[in-house]
């Protein structure tokens, strides 16, 4: 099984920074490892340790934000499909405004 954990934390005040910084941190010394932006997964053997993982993150949550668990199967997990765009590069690999000093 797989323990997805979503979350929306403000960072207008220096005190929500810290909470988002320290929850951040406290996933990924748990072996949470980032999806994407605010998207963190870890895998789980039983449901007895899906629990606990809920557990730790409701009691290490901020005080303010939204924070999401979804706890799907590794079958499901497998059927995630990766859409990307194309690559484009707005930078001019030339040497055309070099300035020689």
């Amino acid at each position: 099984m797989r323990v997805i954990v979503f979350f929306d934390l403000p960072t207008d005040t220096a005190k929500n920074r810290h909470d988002y910084t320290v929850f951040r941190k406290f996933l990924i010394k748990n072996g949470f490892l980032m999806l994407q932006q605010s998207v963190y997964v870890k895998l789980a053997l039983n449901q007895t340790t899906v629990s606990a993982m809920i557990d730790s993150v409701k009691k290490n949550k901020p005080p303010a934000g939204l924070v999401q668990i979804l706890t799907v199967t590794e079958k499901q997990f497998q059927k995630i499909e990766l859409v990307s765009g194309e690559f484009s590069s707005d930078i001019i690999n030339s040497d055309e405004r070099l300035i020689i000093l």
